[in-house]
């Protein structure tokens, strides 16, 4: 937790209602989300019991298992959801753009939107991530066959799962973290997973505060948690009764359908309350505006939306149980690239994000003072346009001279340190030389280089694009990352040596194989050898 982070914890305990700690949505909030509350059965491994689902506040669908033991009903449950899914996402791909590739020398195609999925919190994402890996490999013939449906919906939702762990993908979205990515709450990391609670610390009712607001929805009955875990004591008193009469119920039609009533009836009571949070969620992400960056990330969902649908169409196989060696390398390495560059274009977006990155000195701000928009450096080959610009700062500086600076006003443009030299009044004057962004002539065009007066912030993080690494081919990796199995040596170790075996009684003429050993190690001809 960042330090400006644990303070607006700590202010927002004082004032009694959740704190920003974002001026900009940082995440991407589609026009028609799909929202999905799930829940499950306990003590069952992901079980499906019940799911409310739709794109609108007014189009919910409930969707139940009424005996989650039953392996027919569950998959029956994943086909009705598939009929709810499939068709969602089938609904962006009737339409496609142009993008320009090679610097414009060629162009590819995606879709012009994609689908986004909105769960509660991040215990939802992982429910849909088992629930596809449970549904993805099933056929729909042979042995156990399923609706052809159940196993494109579990290759989609894998598909959303994986996106759900890649940095600044909106794809699959956890309403709690999606919150408290720009609130802070008085109350703990644990319990901000807590939906109700959540949102009664960031817009409590009138006339309570965000602690009261909070202790009150975490009663059961009033504010059922948001799945997929259910409350035990609604298990138990409740839920279990109308599961238990339902299967008793097996020979009554009658009465089957009464206690099939009185399930939906039950199930809909928990999950409604966490319906309408969700929605409730969504108008206040609408309420900020979206960051610079934000559009930029969700082209790349859009991408990754079309090659999977690609894939899908032209019978590619289902997801793999686990990545190979270097598949999973390749993977890591992916993620570990949009994770830096996740964290950079935020700062960039919001200056309440790139004040932490002041508080480590890793950024400042400074106000120009003197600015030289025309000089020329003429040591080189050629002569190269290299305006300089001084700055005025009260916050330390820590880079060193030679360090290469970018601001977010101009990210395209690098700054390299000239001098750092402190002044009076514990201020810091920079002198910073400018490079890039100015286009190829002697003369910066106007904007390009700042002017005295103009407050900039400067930091070492950069949005530059970041190279792809260099990863081996599965059949060059040994055989222990799943290449080639080794080979056998053609000719015996020079290290062994045949010599007489020792007489015995069933001794014949046969020699064996022993090692030749030295007459002594590191010096010590006393060492004994194995």
């Amino acid at each position: 937790m960042s330090t400006l982070r644990a303070l607006a914890r700590a202010q927002a305990l004082a004032a009694g209602v959740a704190q920003p700690v974002a001026t900009v949505r940082h995440l991407h909030l589609a026009e028609r989300p799909l929202v999905l509350v799930p829940l499950a059965m306990a003590g069952e491994a992901n079980a499906p019991l019940a799911a409310l689902v739709g794109d609108a506040p007014d189009a919910a669908r409930l969707l139940i298992v009424p005996q989650p033991r039953n392996r027919d009903q569950r998959f029956a449950f994943a086909a009705e959801l598939a009929g709810i899914v499939l068709p969602y996402l089938d609904g962006f791909r009737g339409v496609s753009e142009a993008v320009p590739v090679d610097r414009g020398r060629d162009v590819r195609y995606r879709h012009v939107d994609a689908p986004q999925l909105l769960v509660p919190n991040p215990a939802g994402v992982t429910f849909l991530r088992l629930f596809g890996r449970s549904t993805r490999f099933r056929r729909p013939d042979g042995d156990y066959p399923v609706h052809p449906a159940v196993p494109v919906l579990g290759r989609w939702l894998t598909f959303f799962a994986e996106r759900a762990e890649h940095p600044g993908s909106s794809a699959l979205v956890a309403m709690t973290d999606a919150l408290t990515l720009h609130w802070a709450t008085g109350q703990s990391v644990v319990e901000d997973l807590h939906l109700p609670a959540l949102l009664g610390w960031i817009d409590p009712p009138a006339g309570l505060t965000g602690a009261e607001a909070a202790a009150r929805a975490e009663d059961p009955d009033t504010c059922p948690p948001a799945g997929p875990a259910t409350d035990p004591d609604f298990d138990n008193h409740r839920l279990a009764p109308a599961i238990a009469a339902y299967a008793d119920a097996e020979d009554d039609p009658v009465a089957r359908a009464g206690a099939y009533a009185e399930l939906e009836r039950l199930l809909r009571d928990q999950l409604a309350p966490t319906w309408e949070l969700m929605w409730r969620g969504v108008g206040l992400l609408r309420g900020l505006p979206p960051g610079a960056r934000v559009t930029g990330r969700w082209d790349g969902d859009k991408d990754a939306f079309t090659g999977y649908a690609e894939h899908v169409d032209a019978g590619g196989a289902p997801q793999p149980r686990r990545d190979g060696a270097v598949a999973a390398a390749q993977r890591l390495h992916r993620l570990e690239r949009a994770l830096t560059s996740y964290a950079v274009q935020r700062a960039y977006d919001d200056p309440l994000v790139m004040a932490e990155h002041r508080l480590t000195g890793e950024a400042f701000v400074g106000e120009v003072i003197l600015a030289d928009p025309k000089r020329v450096d003429d040591t080189g080959k050629r002569p190269v346009l290299r305006p300089r610009i001084q700055l005025v700062t009260t916050e330390p500086v820590s880079t060193p001279v030679g360090a290469t600076l970018y601001s977010p006003a101009r990210p395209a443009q690098k700054a390299r340190v000239v001098f750092v030299v402190p002044a009076a009044d514990g201020k810091t004057e920079v002198v910073l030389e400018l490079s890039g962004g100015m286009g190829r002539g002697l003369t910066a065009p106007p904007g390009t280089v700042p002017e005295v007066g103009e407050r900039l912030c400067y930091t070492t993080l950069s949005d530059t694009f970041m190279p792809a690494g260099a990863f081996p081919a599965v059949e060059e990796t040994p055989w222990t990352h799943g290449g080639p199995p080794a080979l056998a040596p053609a000719t015996p170790d020079p290290g062994l040596v045949a010599v007489p075996a020792t007489p015995g009684p069933d001794a014949g003429t046969t020699n064996r194989v022993v090692a030749a050993l030295p007459t002594e190690v590191d010096g010590d001809p006393d060492e004994e050898w194995a």
